[in-house]
C-alpha cells in the first residue's frame, strides 16, 4: 500500500497566516475562537494555505444563540475548513487548543438547566454542544496536513446534560473531523484527548484517489472513540495510540478504540494499523461490526481489553500478524471463502493481569474462553501461541476453525474445547475436550501424540 504525504503545502499556496493576525491572545484565558474561525474564513476563500500557531494554550468553544436548529446552545466554528483546492496545513508547533471551561455538553433547556428523558431520545430543541470539531476539513481536494499539537476537549470542565440518540450522547464534539476530502490527507504527532465524542473522524469519500497517513498520534480518553472510520479508504496508521475512550466521566457506545463502520451509505475499505496500541476502552478495543466495511492488516499492534473484548473483528478480511491480545476476543470473521475469513498470524494471546495497566484483563464470567468463536469458519490461528496463566480457557472452537503450527496451554483446570482443523505441528498443554477435532497433522496435548483422524 503506498503512503503519499504532503510536502510544503504553504509554499504551494503561498498563504501564511496565524490566529494572532485575526484577534486571537493565545493567553489561555482569552476565547480566541472567533479568531480561529475568522482565519479559517479567510483560508477558505484563498482556496488553501498555512496554519502557523505557536507554542501556547488557545481557548476555544462556545454558544452561538439560535445558531443551529435542534440545539438550545449551538456550538461554535473554530477551525472549519471547506472546498480547499489548494494544499492546506496546519502547523501546530506545539500549541495546545483547550476547550472553554463551563460550556455545555448534552440537552439542556433554553434557560440552561439539564434535562434527562427515556432512551432512545431523539427530539431536537435541546442540545448542546461546545464545538462540531475543532479541527473540521471537509470537501477539500487539496492535500491536508495536521501536525505537532494539542488538543484538548476539557471534559472535566464542562457541564455534562442529558443523553441523546440511541444511547449515550450522540451529539457532535470532537477533536479532528476529515469528510469528503479528495486529496491526501496526513495527521502526524496530534494529542487528542478528553473531548465528549470522538477524539478524531474520518468520514472520507470511497472515491478518493489520495491516501490517508495517520502517524504517531494518541487519542486517549474521549467520549465515544478514539477513533471513527466510517468512510473512505487506503487510511494507513502508524505508531497510534486509541487508550482508555470512555474512562473520564462519559461513555457512549461503542466506547472503543477505534471503531470500523460504514456509515451514510458509504463503504470503508483497505485499513492499515502498524505498531498501534488499543488499550484500556471501555468498549471493544478494535470493532467492525456494521456497515459495508471490509479489508483491515494489522501489524504488530496491542490489544489489551479490561472492561471489553480486545477485538471484535466481524467484518470480512481482516488480517492481523504479530500482535498481542490481552483479555478475550469474539465474533471474528468467519467465511466459505478463507482469504476473506479473519486470519490471525504469529500472534500471541495473553490473560495474564499483570499485562493490564489497571490489573484486569476482560474475560466474561471470569473463567471464559479467550476467544469465543463456535461457528467461524476458516478462521485461521497460524502460529499462534496461547499462553493462558489466570482464569482464562482456551478458544471455544469447533472444526471450521485452523490451528496451524500453534501451541496453546493453560492453567485453569476448568475443560476447554479447542477443537479445529489441525494442520502442521500444534501442542496443547490443559484440560481440553477435542471431540470432533480433525487431526490433519501432528498434535500433541499434554504430551502425548494424538491419532490422526483424517
Amino acid at each position: 500500500m503506498a503512503i503519499v504525504a504532503t510536502s510544503a503545502p504553504a509554499i504551494a499556496a503561498g498563504i501564511v497566516v496565524t490566529p494572532e493576525q485575526f484577534g486571537a491572545r493565545g493567553d489561555g484565558r482569552t476565547n480566541d475562537s472567533a479568531a480561529f474561525a475568522r482565519m479559517a474564513s479567510f483560508v477558505n476563500r484563498q482556496g488553501g494555505g498555512e496554519v502557523r500557531l505557536r507554542k501556547t494554550t488557545y481557548l476555544v468553544g462556545g454558544h452561538v444563540p439560535g445558531g443551529r436548529a435542534g440545539y438550545a446552545f449551538a456550538p461554535a466554528a473554530v477551525m472549519q475548513f471547506a472546498r480547499c483546492s489548494r494544499p492546506l496545513t496546519i502547523r501546530g508547533n506545539g500549541a495546545r487548543l483547550r476547550c472553554a471551561p463551563g460550556l455545555r455538553f448534552g440537552t439542556f433547556s433554553p434557560a440552561g438547566r439539564p434535562t434527562r428523558h427515556p432512551m432512545p431520545y431523539l427530539k431536537g430543541g435541546e442540545l448542546a454542544s461546545p464545538y462540531e470539531a475543532m479541527i473540521l476539513v471537509e470537501r477539500c481536494t487539496g492535500p491536508v496536513e495536521i501536525s505537532d499539537l494539542e488538543l484538548d476537549g476539557n471534559l472535566a470542565a464542562l457541564q455534562v446534560g442529558g443523553q441523546y440518540g440511541d444511547t449515550g450522547w450522540q451529539i457532535p464534539a470532537s477533536g479532528i473531523k476529515l469528510s469528503d476530502n479528495r486529496g491526501a490527507e496526513r495527521i502526524a504527532r496530534v494529542y487528542v484527548h478528553h473531548h465528549p465524542l470522538d477524539g478524531i473522524m474520518l468520514d472520507g469519500d470511497p472515491a478518493r484517489l489520495g491516501s490517508g497517513l495517520i502517524e504517531d498520534v494518541r487519542s486517549e480518553y474521549n467520549g465515544r472513540q478514539g477513533c471513527s472510520v466510517v468512510g473512505g479508504r487506503g487510511y494507513v496508521f502508524v505508531r497510534c495510540k486509541f487508550n482508555h475512550t470512555g474512562k473520564a466521566g462519559i461513555a457512549s457506545a461503542p466506547g472503543a478504540g477505534v471503531d470500523i463502520e460504514a456509515e451514510g451509505g458509504k463503504t470503508v475499505r483497505n485499513l492499515r494499523f502498524a505498531d498501534c496500541e488499543f488499550v484500556n476502552n471501555k468498549g471493544v478495543g478494535m470493532v467492525a461490526d456494521s456497515g459495508r466495511s471490509e479489508g483491515a492488516v494489522f501489524e504488530r499492534c496491542r490489544f489489551i481489553g479490561t472492561t471489553s473484548y480486545a477485538v471484535w473483528p466481524r467484518k470480512p478480511s481482516f488480517r492481523f500478524s504479530n500482535c498481542a491480545f490481552v483479555g478475550s476476543i469474539v465474533h471474528a470473521w468467519g467465511d466459505a471463502d478463507p482469504q476473506r475469513a479473519a486470519q490471525f498470524h504469529d500472534c500471541t494471546f495473553h490473560d495474564d493481569p499483570a499485562l493490564s495497566p489497571t490489573g484486569v484483563v476482560y474475560n466474561p464470567g471470569g473463567s471464559s474462553t479467550i476467544a469465543d468463536l463456535p461457528g467461524n469458519p476458516n478462521v485461521l490461528f497460524n502460529r499462534c501461541r496461547f499462553e493462558l496463566t489466570d482464569r482464562a480457557v482456551l478458544p471455544y472452537t469447533t472444526n471450521v476453525v485452523t490451528f496451524a503450527d500453534c501451541t496453546m496451554s493453560q492453567t485453569s483446570p476448568k475443560q476447554s474445547y479447542p477443537r479445529g482443523r489441525f494442520v502442521g505441528r500444534n501442542v496443547i498443554d490443559g484440560n481440553v475436550g477435542l471431540y470432533s477435532a480433525r487431526i490433519l497433522g501432528e498434535l500433541v496435548v499434554n504430551g502425548q501424540v494424538q491419532r490422526r483422524t483424517g
